[in-house]
């Protein structure tokens, strides 16, 4: 039996109710219920949270439970009945950075990973909206190697018969795997290999397809089969890119959300069958070479993999899984249990699984994708976003410039708000400062860092988890009072970027030109010069030791401050 959380409170806040309580050992995260169901939104995939707190957001009064996962359930601890406070102007929350105080080495648990479309489309001479999908399916990725760090790319469909590795009775033929990781690895990356789809001649449905693209979902006919044309693309990756690249800066990871009928025809017992024999495949070519899964959807499979290789001896050097809508659980506690000390990669995450759905384009995303990174720091090695670019085409491809996809990077490569609010956290220096917050927080949250030339960022985002409000809610809006402390005497410039409604918000600038699907020949132009990090106010000078600033943050929205000598 898992024990309730106890010390469940709930402070009421304009607009919010702060629901707190104290952990439970060995949990990896909490389910939090309103009136009896989730309080976490429907459509997030995962209804529950990793910390002992919770930010409920327009609702009113309402009893509040809480339960541990461990990762079963546990029993939900006794009701706590609590109602937000009406919204009023001037709601204020205070933000404290102690510049002289470091409290780790920052953790950019963005800057591993990133996930594109499957890699082939690298290689289409295509165009969406007028735009050439190869083309600019590169510059995506070469962007957010070079503006947010990212080292490695994950993506589907390697060994998809547009790849045409194999077809049988006529050997392998890795050529076209060669021209798109010729090009991944030109632009600076390292591919995350994830090892599927089916090949049509190998499957032993070849019937069972996903996507528009027609990717084979089914187990293979011949799993020895399989795990020959496994062995043989390692080893020529390892012949064309060198064996001590692929062991320093490649990873394998089997398949792609088999927990999932639509990903997956066969059962789990056959792919932890093909979990196991793709390892050994990978392991044939050299025995320091990464393989890991199960690269589940909404955390499935995690505990039951590694039940299944501490009894079958198969590698797994990471555990992979997804999450969207939600900062990602806490599955540490669960690996210590198996006596695993490998990474925890969470190679798809992003605002929405939902294609097409709106509030990704907009600065909800940013601040969402701040809240999951700075929750996932320090306990996660990578979250990944799923995806770079909109150039997409699972279900189909884009069917307008702002379409309500998943990539950080638009049709065009304009940065939508997410991209920006990554861009500010990689800005931060490696030095992570002590930052409070207090009063009436709701949302409200910070991170600093100082560069070694004693730069001082400070992030401070407004958000909140209930999509319903991703276009806004003035009563979650609040006045901060920032003050720096344990500067150098100075002077300092101080410098104040926003991201909101009506700042480093492209959509936005898209709709005051008259909007519609696609633009057009100087409209382009235009949105390129307002594709920019805005200021909210001018450059200022300062002096320390202590610099102090008050200023008005919507929800959502981003602030990045800087202090530089």
């Amino acid at each position: 039996m898992i024990e309730a959380p106890t010390g469940l409170r709930a402070v009421p806040g304009a607009g919010h109710v702060t629901l707190t309580w104290d952990p439970v050992p060995g949990a990896i995260g909490y389910l939090v219920h309103r009136d009896g169901v989730p309080a976490v939104p429907p459509e997030v995939d995962v209804p529950a949270v990793p910390a002992c707190r919770f930010v409920d957001t327009g609702h009113g009064p309402a009893a509040y439970t809480v339960a541990a996962l461990r990762p079963a359930q546990g029993s939900f601890c006794a009701p706590v009945e609590a109602a937000p406070l009406p919204a009023r102007d001037g709601a204020a929350a205070g933000v404290r950075v102690d510049a002289r105080r470091v409290t780790r080495e920052l953790p950019r648990p963005w800057a591993y990973m990133v996930g594109s479309e499957h890699l082939s489309h690298l290689l289409s001479t295509d165009e969406s909206g007028g735009r050439p999908i190869g083309e600019e399916l590169a510059a995506a990725l070469l962007l957010v190697h070079e503006e947010l760090g990212v080292a490695t790319v994950r993506a589907h469909a390697v060994l998809g018969d547009d790849l045409g590795v194999y077809r049988q009775g006529e050997g392998y033929d890795f050529s076209r795997v060669d021209a798109v990781y010729d090009r991944v690895v030109a632009l600076g990356l390292r591919p995350i290999v994830e090892l599927g789809f089916m090949p049509r001649d190998l499957a032993a449905d070849p019937s069972k397809t996903v996507f528009r693209y027609e990717a084979v979902i089914s187990p293979p006919k011949d799993f020895e089969a399989w795990a020959d044309l496994v062995r043989a693309l390692v080893e020529h990756l390892a012949g064309r890119y060198g064996i001590r690249d692929l062991v320093d800066r490649w990873a394998f990871e089997v398949w792609n959300e088999p927990n999932l009928d639509v990903f997956w025809a066969g059962t789990r017992e056959e792919y932890f069958l093909l979990y196991d024999v793709t390892a050994a495949a990978v392991r044939d070519v050299h025995p320091h070479l990464r393989v890991g899964g199960p690269a589940s959807a909404a955390n499935g499979w995690v505990a039951e993999l590694l039940a299944h290789v501490a009894e079958s001896g198969a590698a797994l050097d990471f555990v992979s899984t997804h999450t969207y809508g939600n900062a990602p659980l806490d599955w540490r506690p669960v690996l210590e249990a198996y006596e695993r000390d490998v990474p925890i990669w969470w190679t798809e995450w992003g605002p929405t699984p939902t294609h097409f759905h709106g509030i990704g384009d907009g600065p909800f995303g940013a601040a969402f994708v701040l809240h999951g990174m700075k929750s996932a720091a320090g306990r996660v090695a990578a979250l990944s976003h799923w995806v770079a670019s909109d150039h997409f085409e699972e279900l189909g491809r884009p069917p307008r410039l702002f379409h309500g996809g998943f990539g950080l990077l638009t049709v065009g490569n304009l940065r939508k708000p997410r991209f920006h609010a990554l861009a500010l956290a990689e800005r931060l220096g490696a030095a992570e400062l002590a930052a409070e917050v207090d009063g009436d927080v709701g949302g409200v949250e910070a991170w600093a860092a100082r560069h070694p030339d004693g730069r001082v960022g400070v992030l401070v985002w407004n958000g909140t988890l209930n999509s319903a409000q991703s276009a806004g809610a003035p009563e979650l809006a609040r006045r901060i009072t920032l003050a720096v402390e344990g500067l150098e005497s100075g002077p300092y410039t101080l410098t104040h970027h926003r991201i909101d409604a009506a700042h480093t918000n492209v959509e936005a600038a898209w709709q005051a030109m008259g909007g519609g699907d696609w633009p057009a020949g100087e409209q382009w132009e235009a949105l390129r010069r307002a594709d920019g990090l805005d200021e909210l106010a001018p450059p200022a000078t300062v002096t320390g030791p202590a610099v102090s600033l008050v200023f008005d943050l919507p929800m959502p929205g981003v602030s990045f401050l800087e202090l530089t000598p």
